[in-house]
């Protein structure tokens, strides 16, 4: 955290107006609160740095750009963009760009991501939970790193949406939008891993994931919902609520291979319904926030490539997928609680723990332990995992390969973050977290990056 505040204060910049030679400083101006006013155009750049044995050094930059115009709205602002780039050095890595535009039109909210994902190592457990077995071939063989859980996965993401007024009704408003995903699977494919089986081999294999639908596919998305929206603050708030009800509607427009419409897998309708709200416990220093979430099929079908998607028109985070990981479950293994439905819930005590002014920017340090728990509603393809365990699994009785007959539970995770804040908009976040039954995890994992998870 110190690096990153260092490397902040090198390049932080506030542009208010152009400077102008031989005139005394512009005096500042403070709010209620003792903050300085934020106005005009004002920098966040930040390095990425990280580093994975499989994956190489991670290197990069990104930046977040905001707008405060004049600065009566602030700590709110008029428009933010960012801007990341970043690599490892045995090629995986993220190019994108995303906008929020509250204020360029009146009345109208405007969101654009354009994401380009290149993972050569990302996760895959199966579906359903607990009901997915845990077995590795390759696991406690000494001097044998296991691919078994993981593919090679491309993923290219456009999001567009639009929130304006329902009937002047403060607060309430209709949204609108479109999206578009270009998924490309395959096996992993990094040196040393290459005679290794994994489970999505098995999967396709065994008919769990169709033939059709193995390599990935374009899917289209046409969204409808409405916000209620009452926070104080978008990136940090201290009180209010949040609640988005979507509906989406998904098609295959990959030609070559759209299933038989008969078969009604062409396409599908789902719902996602999420509630943030954030109570104050004492003034603005301590607030206890929640989510709660769910996202459940109403027709049609959906490929397995798309049901780890959480699909929500406006998003703080990189990435918008779950359950597991660092945006639903933190200390879950990412992706290993996958299922056409699904419901989450978090809880988090957000104390900012100090707040003071430097280069001219207001900053404030928080702590937030959290608690994070995730189920699967609605299964994913189980009764083909069944038949597969009980044809084709070469395993001994007591072991499973396809569908481990666990019951499907609540799985649930515990930890703490911490968050430096510039102008109560740019949030650096690390949080660390722990999976609490062993099979959602076994290690303390650590999440690096921005903006709190909702």
């Amino acid at each position: 955290m110190l690096a990153l505040l260092l490397a902040v204060s090198c390049f932080a910049q506030d542009e208010q107006t152009p400077k102008k030679p031989k005139k005394a400083k512009k005096e500042k101006v403070y709010n209620e609160k003792g903050e300085i006013i934020k106005k005009g155009w004002n920098f966040g750049p930040l390095p990425v740095v990280g580093y994975d044995a499989d994956l190489g050094f991670q290197y990069g930059v990104t930046c977040d750009i905001f707008n405060f115009g004049d600065g009566s709205r602030y700590p709110r602002y008029d428009y933010k963009f960012n801007v990341e780039v970043s690599r490892y050095t045995k090629g995986s890595g993220v190019f994108r760009f995303y906008s929020d535009l509250p204020y360029v039109f009146k009345d109208t909210k405007l969101f654009f991501d354009v994401t380009y994902f290149y993972a050569k190592k990302y996760e895959f457990f199966g579906f359903n939970g607990f009901e997915s077995s845990t077995f590795d071939p390759y696991a406690g063989i000494e001097g044998v790193k296991s691919s078994y859980h993981f593919i090679n996965r491309n993923q290219f993401r456009f999001v567009g949406s639009m929130q304006r007024s329902l009937f002047g009704v403060p607060n309430l408003n209709w949204t609108a939008g479109l999206a578009y995903f270009n998924t490309k699977v395959d096996r992993i494919n990094l040196k040393g891993y290459e005679d290794q089986v994994t489970l999505y081999e098995n999967y396709v294999n065994a008919g769990i994931i169709k033939k059709e639908e193995a390599k990935g596919g374009h899917t289209g998305q046409l969204r409808l919902g409405m916000v209620y929206d009452s926070r104080d603050h978008n990136s940090d708030p201290t009180r209010g609520i949040h609640a988005e009800g979507t509906l989406v509607g998904a098609f295959n427009i990959d030609s070559d291979t759209l299933y038989p419409i008969k078969d009604r897998t062409n396409y599908n309708l789902s719902f996602t319904f999420l509630w943030r709200q954030y109570i104050p416990v004492y003034k603005d220093k301590l607030t206890f926030a929640y989510r709660l979430g769910a996202q459940n099929r109403i027709a049609g079908k959906t490929p397995w490539y798309m049901i780890n998607n959480l699909n929500t028109m406006f998003f703080q985070k990189m990435y918008t997928e779950g359950l597991g990981g660092s945006v639903t479950m933190r200390g879950v293994n990412r992706n290993g609680v996958l299922g056409e439905g699904f419901a989450f819930a978090n809880f988090e005590l957000r104390w900012r723990i100090v707040g003071f002014q430097f280069i001219n920017q207001n900053w404030q340090v928080a702590l937030n332990p959290f608690f994070d728990a995730g189920i699967v509603t609605q299964k994913f393809r189980e009764k083909e995992m069944m038949d597969a365990e009980a044809v084709l699994d070469p395993l001994p009785e007591n072991e499973s390969m396809y569908y481990s007959g666990d019951k499907e539970s609540v799985h649930m995770s515990a930890g703490c973050g911490l968050k430096l804040i510039m102008n109560r908009n740019l949030v650096v976040s690390v949080d660390l977290g722990r999976a609490l039954d062993n099979r959602d995890g076994e290690k303390l994992k650590t999440f690096v990056g921005f903006n709190y998870i909702f």
